[in-house]
């Protein structure tokens, strides 16, 4: 069947009930929206820069986990032109540990886009919106819709949910996706507020809403939610079994080493190059990531000081998860005399700050095991 002719499968029964949804969905979310350090009160405009960087920090995190990170960027970045002014390497220290870290250059990217291209404003379109590094259709759209109500859907991970057990989407995601985007879309309110405004926002956050705290992976709170009479796969009792996935392929294995070299109270360290995973972070010297590879393979390339001591292998190995693949990493320590110097293009930085280092979190696993 056709994207075409499953989305007319979808909406053609219960038109009544069709029109009446987005109602539905607003009076719902206007008892029950959730307090977001990023969300504009009621009655009040949105800041697009708080839309902005909220929607890029959110991509493949959780709202606990953007939170505090959040707070720091607006305290030390209250508008985009003061991000824009920023150095690269200073906003990879302030985003340290919340991961996906080409989100934080593309970041920084549309900042300085913004301050230089547009003096300090973001476009309030959705093709405007996506000319800017970092922002692709879905951030457009949610940006166009919650910071300038233009009439658009946005469909994120919560979206998809409720949209697909809303009508029963059998396809397969990501498959699925355009099917999803349409349903979504007659969701959208027609409403409009005193001002005129239409509520194209406020619709948005409410499904996004819904799927959160109501429509949830698992064990969905039916009972309390707004369209529960009108769910299809409620009404089947299938509503865990949405969205369908295809089965996720697992990427293979790397291994490599890691070479953690004190000096004193002090650490060696390098920067990632800028382009490629991970790039522009502070890591300690390490190997390659291969997948296959042997340990004696990957201790051929640890670095060379002189008046270092042996190379000590720490018990066990480090392990961490990238989107693409997993990766085991063994480690090795090592002391160097006092004066020793760093290798070109590498660094001495005091343990104590390492804190204020673009550290990722496969990096912090590394250091934390081999000081432990």
């Amino acid at each position: 069947m056709s994207s075409k002719s499953a989305l007319k499968a979808k909406l053609e029964p219960g038109q009544v009930e069709a029109s009446t949804r987005p109602r539905a969905l607003l009076q719902w979310y206007d008892r029950h929206r959730r307090r977001l350090p990023w969300r504009a009160a009621p009655g009040e405009t949105s800041d697009p820069y708080r839309v902005w960087l909220s929607e890029i920090m959110l991509q493949q995190t959780t709202v606990k986990a953007v939170g505090p990170y959040f707070e720091k960027f607006v305290a030390r970045w209250p508008d985009v032109s003061a991000l824009g002014r920023a150095s690269q390497d200073e906003v990879l220290r302030m985003w340290a540990g919340l991961g996906y870290y080409s989100r934080a250059r593309n970041l920084h990217a549309c900042a300085v886009a913004v301050t230089r291209e547009h003096g300090g404003m973001f476009p309030d379109t959705e093709d405007g919106l996506r000319a800017l590094p970092g922002i692709g259709p879905y951030t457009a759209a949610a940006i166009a819709a919650i910071a300038f109500d233009r009439r658009t859907m946005p469909v994120d991970g919560n979206i998809e949910r409720v949209v697909s057990r809303l009508f029963s989407v059998e396809q397969e995601l990501p498959q699925a996706k355009p099917v999803i985007q349409q349903l979504a879309a007659t969701l959208l309110a027609d409403t409009r507020a005193g001002d005129g405004k239409s509520r194209a926002g406020d619709s948005a956050q409410a499904l996004m809403d819904l799927g959160s705290s109501i429509c949830t992976p698992k064990k969905p709170a039916c009972a309390l939610c707004p369209l529960k009479e009108d769910c299809t796969a409620r009404a089947q009792g299938t509503q865990e079994t949405f969205p369908r996935k295809a089965p996720k392929k697992s990427g293979t294995l790397r291994r490599g080493a890691a070479f953690v070299v004190t000096r004193g109270d002090e650490l060696l360290v390098r920067s990632r190059p800028d382009r490629g995973l991970l790039g522009g972070m502070t890591e300690v010297p390490g190997s390659d990531w291969l997948a296959g590879q042997e340990d004696a393979a990957a201790k051929q390339q640890a670095p060379a000081l002189k008046g270092l001591s042996r190379w000590q292998r720490k018990v066990g190995v480090v392990t961490h998860v990238f989107t693409h693949f997993p990766l085991e990493l063994v480690v090795y320590t090592a002391k160097a005399e006092a004066r020793t110097r760093a290798p070109a293009g590498m660094r001495w930085v005091p343990i104590a700050t390492l804190a204020d280092e673009a550290l990722p979190n496969v990096m912090r696993k590394v250091i934390a095991h081999a000081l432990d």
